[in-house]
């Protein structure tokens, strides 16, 4: 091994609009919310991830948070380039005293255009990358679920993030079509901070839309295993006083249902597009969901419905994305659909 491959390491990392993932010799060692908190006077970064989420709503004037990710791509290339910074760091907790070169893999959106995946190879440039290798994320997730995406059987893919969702049917190492809509988690937090607004008279933020979310989120007005209801707290938009209300898993299916009509018209086009043998395949395998968003109660069984097709949540969907992207670093030589 040479000298300058001692120092040079390959990290596979998901890019994501709500969460920034990393893996390293086979190993997640960075999942961290995607968000940054600068000083506003020296511009120097105070907090990444984690720590910089909880100061979320809660900043005083010399402190700004930034969320660099916007609909899956970057949206302010200075606060992206120093989130990857200080996620790196976070690799050894920031013990190592020469900084390392790296090989990176980064899955991106499939409907990401030239000038945007420019933005992500040269953020991670300056953040020390020597080689940087670009996936799309529908192949990724495929890849990260075990699926034999080289063979000439079509398998279909939804990935429900943050900022978009990816629906790809995957042959031949390759996209055959896809669709990729910006309706996915933020859009559902964004829908339930209106809902709250118009329906209790109660402000609500980002966060507090999160927990509802994932507390009582919900596809389906009708579900075998209701979760209970939960308790928020929030501003009274009559009194201005403190409030607190409860929200079933019903309200909240009935205020997601028009962000999730959008995927599901969205799905419908992308199986008319699909060639007939390819749709053959999808209806003997079904559609696998991955993805935060597939974690929705009640969404396989609603997709199912509209489709007439088997649909599968995939074991742990959150990481099935950067799973596939750390599988295609080790096998950079056998994966086609890597993009330099």
């Amino acid at each position: 091994m040479g000298f300058f491959n001692f120092f040079t390491q390959g990290i596979a990392i998901d890019l994501g609009t709500a969460n920034f993932l990393v893996i390293h010799e086979d190993k997640i060692v960075v999942d961290e919310p995607s968000i940054v908190a600068f000083d506003r006077r020296s511009g120097k970064v105070i907090a990444v991830g984690r720590k910089a989420m909880q100061m979320e709503g809660k900043t005083h004037e010399n402190i700004r948070i930034v969320r660099p990710l916007k609909d899956g791509v970057i949206a302010d290339f200075y606060a992206a380039e120093h989130m990857i910074k200080g996620m790196l760091q976070l690799i050894d907790n920031g013990k190592r005293r020469i900084a390392p070169s790296y090989k990176m893999v980064i899955c991106v959106p499939s409907g990401i255009t030239e000038v945007e995946k420019r933005a992500i190879r040269d953020s991670a440039v300056i953040a020390g990358a020597k080689e940087v290798y670009l996936i799309h994320e529908p192949v990724a997730a495929a890849v990260g679920i075990g699926l034999d995406v080289q063979e000439p059987t079509g398998h279909m893919i939804i990935d429900i993030g943050g900022g978009t969702t990816e629906i790809a049917v995957i042959a031949l190492s390759g996209i055959v079509c896809d669709q990729s809509i910006r309706v996915a988690g933020d859009s559902f937090d964004a829908e339930i901070v209106h809902y709250m607004r118009r329906k209790h008279n109660i402000l609500i933020g980002h966060q507090t839309a999160e927990k509802i979310k994932m507390e009582v989120g919900a596809a389906l007005p009708e579900l075998k295993e209701p979760p209970v209801d939960v308790s928020i707290r929030g501003r009274d938009l009559m009194t201005g006083l403190p409030k607190q209300v409860k929200v079933s898993y019903t309200e909240v299916a009935h205020c997601l249902d028009r962000s999730l009509a959008k995927i599901e018209d969205a799905i419908l086009k992308t199986l008319e597009i699909t060639p007939p043998e390819l749709s053959a395949d999808i209806h003997q395998e079904g559609i696998y969901l991955t993805g935060g968003g597939a974690l929705l109660r009640g969404l396989d069984r609603r997709i199912s419905s509209k489709t007439k097709l088997p649909t599968h949540v995939v074991e742990d969907p959150l990481r099935a994305v950067v799973r596939g992207t750390g599988i295609a670093l080790k096998n950079i030589g056998h994966f086609r659909f890597l993009m330099r």
